[in-house]
């Protein structure tokens, strides 16, 4: 599973929740602005990330004629240029180092804006964060085919793409992270 824009309030959550519960880390101004923090670096990594598959896509669409003609294909051709443009967009395309870059980005963020104190090393505190962000994406998919199961056994049938359903699949969705206790 790829990390996406919305899901970054919840692993900015999981990490808030798991340093926490570390015993390694205190917050010197509590758990919101140390989420806000985590999201804020989740948000930033993502939307460069965003930005260069649309970039791609634009490229991909001025080429629309060229790539039909010698029958390429479109997904590996979609690689090949992300791969090509990446450095120039700063995205790591490795998940493991991407997700190394980001714990470590989130670590600095805290630690230079004072949120946090520990005694330990500060590879530790990283990778309790890189921890976080591997834990929410292994659960993700579990989570999501509990949340559709109970969708299907609702009494109202839910249109999937509909605001009705967008509600009642955001509020099982996070219901199930506070049961897993990944969510405030």
């Amino acid at each position: 599973m790829r990390l996406r824009l919305p899901h970054a309030p919840y692993v900015a959550n999981k990490i808030a929740i798991d340093l926490l519960n570390s015993n390694m880390v205190t917050f010197t101004q509590g758990v919101e602005p140390v989420v806000r923090a985590a999201q804020e670096v989740l948000e930033q990594e993502l939307k460069k990330e965003a930005a260069l598959d649309e970039r791609v896509k634009e490229i991909m669409e001025e080429n629309e004629d060229e790539i039909e003609f010698n029958m390429a294909d479109s997904k590996q051709l979609f690689w090949l240029i992300k791969k090509k443009l990446a450095p120039e967009y700063g995205v790591i395309l490795n998940y493991e180092e991407k997700y190394n870059d980001i714990a470590h980005k989130i670590f600095k963020k805290l630690y230079d804006e004072d949120l946090i104190n520990y005694t330990v090393a500060d590879n530790r505190i990283k990778n309790i964060i890189y921890d976080a962000i591997e834990k929410y994406i292994k659960s993700y998919d579990e989570v999501e085919d509990i949340v559709l199961e109970k969708i299907s056994h609702y009494k109202k049938k839910l249109i999937p793409g509909t605001e009705e359903f967008e509600l009642v699949y955001t509020r099982m969705f996070e219901d199930e992270l506070k049961k897993r206790g990944m969510l405030l």
